[in-house]
């Protein structure tokens, strides 16, 4: 199918008004796009796996098209395929999502080759945000603060070793093109960062297909707090205030909010200029995420770029009230940003807790299959980003991501209350999921204090209270059986009971007694 386009180019960027997209994606996030497409009066093109055949984006698309087998390496990951089923249905763009090619420079790269807009940063700006060394020069550069540590890639353990005692134990030693908690190794002496270093080498090898390591100091008590970016190509940028990330696991988000406890009026203009200006220094385009961490004086430093739209933008569009995948594809259109920074303003607070398709009471171990049915919350303040239907199947061969349950109230306690209240109802049968830990979290008095850090799990003992939760529930519904099988046998006795007096009285009437 030809296109009815002509495309332009402004700088290394392809700009057109888009009639048609095709999403590179699967799962809620194809959904959430096809959403924003129907929305536009675009044309949506879903791709599916065959293990994806029956999901609800291959229904809901305008057009659907198989891409190949199960595994990701033959589907979903596979550039040439996607690249050739948007020539063929005359796509004008292509939509990343998050995960499999939404970081992809080289994917970037082949959609401007092939005349397709790519809805996402250019491939050089992935490339130097991917790239943590050079992305962390730039910063310098650019005046934003970064963590103590190595100015390079780290080759050598002896050179290793003596950063490390510069900067002071303990030390992370990471990967420079990790991300997700992956290539990450603390160690807190000498002898250990010599043993973790080859460990941590084969790990950046095993993820990347590369190693290359560098030294950073370890910050204890510590908060992860993000910015929201969009910028154009006129090179407007703008930051759509900040989320909290800061319960996690493993270095795995499990629940975001905004606004952050910690951020006030004033720091949250201060620390957005310098996400701007980050964003500047990468000369980025379109939706993205300046990471920060923060200590316990208050003070923020750069950690990263993430060069995609995020799992929990759905945060952002509730206390903002724009819609991040609409200013996407307008941003990828050519257009202007159409508001100032001093427009936006941040209204009340919102919650995310990430469902996951896994068992918390067995080290989160992934938990997949049919779902014969399921309750999906609703009411005011719920918003829930799912692909689960009764009678879907949830896969192994993915994320274990199944659902984004988001709520939204006036302040921090009515969110609260309100996820509180969604999570009692969220039942998904079949599977184990990630929603005990958050009920867990959401009534843990730490948490609604605004006491949060990275360790927060480990810190408040978070499994433990989990695993005492549920004991009391099976305690109490164990107490709710015996009462009510001591109801019946009462029931019972009594039943036959009148039913002996009514034979008593009968017999008494017929002089039979």
């Amino acid at each position: 199918m030809e296109k009815t386009w002509e495309h332009k180019f402004v700088g290394d960027w392809i700009m057109s008004k888009i009639s048609s997209i095709l999403i590179a994606n699967r799962g809620e996030i194809a959904l959430r796009v096809i959403r924003a497409c129907k929305q536009l009066g675009i044309k949506s093109i879903s791709v599916y796996s065959d293990e994806d055949n029956r999901s609800i984006h291959v229904k809901r698309a305008d057009e659907s098209y198989r891409l190949g087998p199960a595994p990701a390496s033959e589907s979903y990951l596979r550039i040439d395929k996607i690249i050739e089923i948007a020539n063929a249905a005359g796509a004008d763009a292509i939509h990343p999502g998050y995960g499999f090619l939404s970081e992809n420079d080289g994917f970037s790269e082949e959609c401007k080759k092939h005349g397709i807009i790519f809805i996402g940063p250019t491939a050089k700006a992935m490339q130097l945000a991917g790239d943590k060394m050079k992305c962390k020069e730039l910063m310098k550069k650019a005046e934003v603060p970064t963590i103590p540590g190595s100015e390079g890639v780290v080759e050598d353990v002896d050179k290793a070793a003596e950063i490390a005692k510069d900067a002071g134990y303990p030390v992370m030693l990471k990967s420079a093109f990790g991300g997700g908690g992956r290539g990450i190794r603390l160690v807190t002496n000498e002898k250990e960062l010599r043993q973790e270093f080859e460990l941590a080498s084969n790990e950046s090898k095993s993820a990347f297909g590369k190693s290359a390591l560098f030294v950073e100091k370890y910050l204890d008590n510590i908060r992860h707090i993000e910015y929201q970016l969009i910028r154009d190509s006129s090179g407007n940028g703008r930051h759509l205030f900040e989320r909290e990330c800061s319960i996690q696991r493993r270095h795995q988000k499990l629940i975001e909010m905004s606004p952050s406890p910690v951020v006030d009026k004033h720091t949250r203009a201060k620390v957005g200029e310098i996400a701007v200006r980050a964003a500047s220094a990468l000369d980025y385009l379109n939706a993205g995420t300046a990471e920060f961490l923060s200590d316990s004086s208050g003070n923020f430093y750069f950690i990263e770029i993430n060069a995609r739209l995020q799992v929990e933008h759905p945060v952002t569009e509730l206390v903002t009230g724009k819609d991040l995948v609409k200013l996407q594809i307008q941003v990828a259109e050519g257009e202007d940003i159409e508001f100032k920074q001093e427009d936006l303003e941040l209204r009340g607070c919102a919650i995310e807790c990430r469902i996951n398709s896994e068992d918390p009471f067995d080290d989160f171990s992934p938990s997949v299959g049919y779902v014969p049915t399921c309750n999906i919350p609703n009411g005011p303040g719920v918003r829930v980003d799912t692909y689960l239907y009764p009678g879907c199947n949830v896969s192994g061969y993915y994320d274990s991501l199944v659902a984004k349950l988001i709520t939204y109230g006036s302040d921090f306690e009515e969110a609260r209350l309100c996820m509180r209240n969604a999570l009692s109802e969220f039942n998904i049968e079949g599977i184990n999921t990630t929603i005990p830990i958050h009920k867990t979290i959401i009534e843990e008095q730490n948490f609604i204090n605004g006491n949060m850090s990275t360790n927060y799990i480990e810190k408040y003992d978070i499994m433990q209270k989990m695993l005492q939760i549920r004991s009391r529930e099976y305690e109490s519904k164990s107490h709710a059986a015996v009462s009510a099988l001591l109801l019946q046998s009462e029931y019972v006795k009594k039943y036959y009971s009148d039913q002996n007096q009514d034979k008593i009285i009968h017999n008494s009437s017929r002089g039979n007694i």
